[in-house]
């Protein structure tokens, strides 16, 4: 049993909330007692505030990660049949919005030591149907945008950045250039998942360009295809952020840079403890970007996993696997294309990775416990 006093969570959200409680409670009253619930006034206070946050010209909030993808293809007007490469590394949500529209979805592997996509690995995957490229900003940190916008100009591609792992990120390009992670493509997609490092106390997610034509299109099809009420000029959805959300969301974004300061600081703690393990590979960080660590995750060798996660559990940790299984051989996604062996990297960390809490409230004496118990499980 832990000698912590408090439940150790992989993510504390109520530990955090606690923190602003006051704040929260007296904005999510505001919009009950103003019953301005969808649209209202919070909801475009939010989208001005991370707009100059991220510094870019459009924030489109929407209802949750998932259908931000989904309205950007629909809003770059991919068709189907169109190829859209992303990464065989990742949760399943990328891959579904591509599946769903119709469209062909090309996996790649990924880098084994930041988890990336691979760029060369993209380069090869190009043929004349490809239409765009949607890089995962996986656990935290940015994948090679510089490397990949590169490429996507050579060969005339969109690209859709999946940052919903990585909002407050920044890149770092080569001429000093600093952008943020999302603005770098033409669309950046995110979500405000409650576990994310931005995240609302339900659903929610947005979608970012510095385009105003695509502005307006995304705007539009979130609007159940609809500038002006009533007068629908596209196929649309309906996919809103709510005021309370919106509300919640704003108190949080102000927090958001010393959320991202708290979680490296326990992953430095993690990275000393765990230096030079002969069983355990630290997450690297990427060069051109930092890394805001929604995800702390390491790769296990010479030891049982599930044995580890079964004692961990009876030491009242937490310990979750992102991700056991590829898209290449999930079950929706099973295509003759594709047999297992195809993805070396990613079928080895699809076996190996584990993840250790990471949140904003972690304390040294629960880091210590975490770290002292993985450690005594692999003496």
């Amino acid at each position: 049993m832990t000698t912590i006093a408090r439940k150790i969570q992989m993510v504390d959200l109520i530990g955090q909330y606690q923190k602003i409680q006051k704040e929260v409670d007296d904005a999510v009253l505001n919009v009950i007692r103003s019953s301005a619930y969808i649209n209202g006034p919070e909801v475009k206070s939010f989208k001005a505030e991370l707009e100059a946050y991220l510094k870019v010209k459009h924030v489109i909030p929407c209802a949750n990660g998932t259908d931000a993808l989904q309205i950007a293809m629909m809003a770059l007007g991919l068709k189907p049949g169109d190829e859209v490469i992303t990464a065989d590394f990742t949760y399943v949500a990328t891959a579904e919005v591509i599946a769903l529209l119709g469209l062909k979805p090309v996996l790649v592997d990924v880098y084994p030591d930041t988890f990336d996509i691979n760029v060369e690995a993209i380069e090869k995957a190009i043929t004349p149907n490809t239409k765009a490229i949607v890089p995962v900003h996986l656990f935290g940190q940015c994948a090679d945008m510089e490397r990949i916008l590169a490429v996507a100009k050579k060969h005339n591609l969109f690209v859709i950045e999946d940052t919903a792992q990585a909002i407050g990120a920044d890149y770092t390009f080569s001429d000093g250039r600093v952008a943020k992670a999302g603005t770098m493509g033409d669309v950046g997609c995110t979500s405000f998942f409650p576990s994310k490092n931005l995240g609302c106390f339900g659903d929610g997610g947005a979608m970012y360009t510095n385009s105003d034509d695509l502005a307006a299109k995304m705007q539009m099809i979130a609007n159940h295809g609809q500038s002006v009420q009533y007068y629908h000029d596209s196929i649309g959805v309906n996919s809103r952020l709510d005021s309370i959300q919106a509300a919640i969301l704003r108190i949080k974004l102000r927090h958001l840079d010393n959320y991202a300061a708290a979680r490296n600081k326990a992953a430095d703690y993690y990275d000393k403890a765990f230096a030079g393990h002969p069983k355990l590979k630290t997450p690297k960080r990427a060069k051109n970007t930092n890394h805001v660590f929604h995800q702390y995750t390491l790769q296990l060798s010479g030891a049982d996993r599930s044995a580890l996660k079964d004692f961990l559990a009876k030491k009242e940790i937490p310990m979750m696997i992102y991700y056991p299984v590829p898209l290449h051989l999930q079950k929706a996604y099973l295509d003759p294309r594709y047999k297992q062996g195809d993805f070396p990297v990613t079928e080895q960390l699809c076996s190996s990775v584990f993840s250790l809490p990471m949140h904003t409230e972690l304390d040294e004496e629960t880091l210590k416990y975490i770290t002292d118990s993985v450690k005594e499980f692999l003496k």
